[in-house]
């Protein structure tokens, strides 16, 4: 069965259930850095695993937020993008991540929060 099938009809919830899951935000994330193959994207992530980057991968692809396409590096590798729906969401994610920051504060939270690099390697490393 389709992912896409199971999304809810309101659209908050539907944009909830796109989003929602282990490490999509952060795999997002790294894929605003632009075309980045798996290996790349385990290496960035830190303590994610290559099964979870799959899976979360396949279900972005298939509600047409990434796409793959053969590496302009490797002949034989593939490369995951962001889609144009899919670089639409950088607005969404950036106030996501504002609001997040928000809530903490309101909650004297901030010291629970931490920097992107403590998830996500700078891509040049």
């Amino acid at each position: 069965m389709k992912i896409i099938k199971r999304l809810p009809g309101l659209p908050v919830e539907r944009a909830l259930g796109v989003l929602s899951g282990r490490w999509k935000a952060v795999i997002l994330h790294v894929l605003m850095d632009g075309p980045q193959r798996i290996c790349d994207m385990e290496n960035r992530i830190v303590g994610i695993s290559q099964k979870v980057l799959i899976e979360q991968l396949r279900a972005l692809d298939e509600h047409g937020i990434v796409s793959r396409q053969p590496s302009a590096v490797d002949s034989q590798g593939i490369e995951y993008l962001l889609t144009p729906l899919g670089e639409s969401l950088r607005p969404v994610l950036n106030s996501l991540q504002e609001w997040g920051a928000h809530h903490a504060r309101g909650l004297n939270e901030v010291h629970r929060l931490l920097p992107c690099d403590a998830v996500v390697r700078d891509r040049n490393t």
